[in-house]
């Protein structure tokens, strides 16, 4: 049985230690809401992502799944619930294993190159998302890179969940066999330096 405390994920985030930090550069795509050159964009324990309000919207789900799972083994989970059992997963191997990378919930998603980051905005087109531009960053803080297909579905099974989520954080070979699809999580104090291409975001 899951219990709040434990889930009060961000208060660690701002724990890193400080040889993790480093000043970088990458590319953005900007979804949802346009940004605009200079702005600073922070993620630490007050500053956090939708996708943490999302999660936590579907906790007493995820604690009523996992107190009976057989209950729901058969069953099609909506969305996201499916989300939140995953992401919790992911949170809690990091705080316990991998604290010097940033959480998924309090971090910005980039690409490392232009080319990588011209992929991800046509998956975003595809995909019917609002999508406004392309921005390059200076980032200031931590960052992990890691493999996308190793971005599980969530089971009712939380043993296996947090199985799959240290096999994300370890950056294992993904199930696919394929070459990896990076996707580089990113926080710290984040400032937008360079609108590199604007996009009709009716696209």
């Amino acid at each position: 049985m899951l219990n709040k405390k434990e889930y009060e994920l961000l208060k660690n985030v701002d724990s890193i230690d400080n040889k993790s930090k480093e000043t970088f550069y990458a590319y953005h795509v900007v979804t949802n809401r346009p940004m605009t050159l200079g702005e600073h964009i922070v993620f630490d324990e007050n500053h956090h992502s939708g996708v943490y309000n999302r999660v936590f919207e579907k906790l007493k789900d995820v604690e009523e799944i996992y107190s009976n799972p057989e209950k729901f083994k058969n069953q099609t989970l909506e969305h996201h619930t499916m989300v939140a059992l995953r992401e919790l997963a992911l949170e809690e191997v990091r705080q316990k294993q991998f604290m010097n990378y940033p959480s998924r919930l309090a971090s910005l998603y980039v690409s490392s190159n232009i080319e990588d980051t011209k992929i991800w905005k046509e998956c975003f087109i595809n995909w019917k998302r609002p999508v406004y531009s392309i921005v390059k960053l200076k980032i200031t803080g931590a960052k992990f890179v890691g493999d996308s297909y190793n971005c599980f579905d969530a089971t009712t099974d939380k043993k296996e969940n947090l199985r799959l989520a240290k096999d994300y954080w370890l950056n294992k070979p993904n199930k696919f066999n394929k070459p990896p699809i990076y996707e580089i999580l990113v926080s710290g104090d984040i400032e937008v330096v360079e609108i590199v291409e604007t996009i009709n975001a009716n696209l």
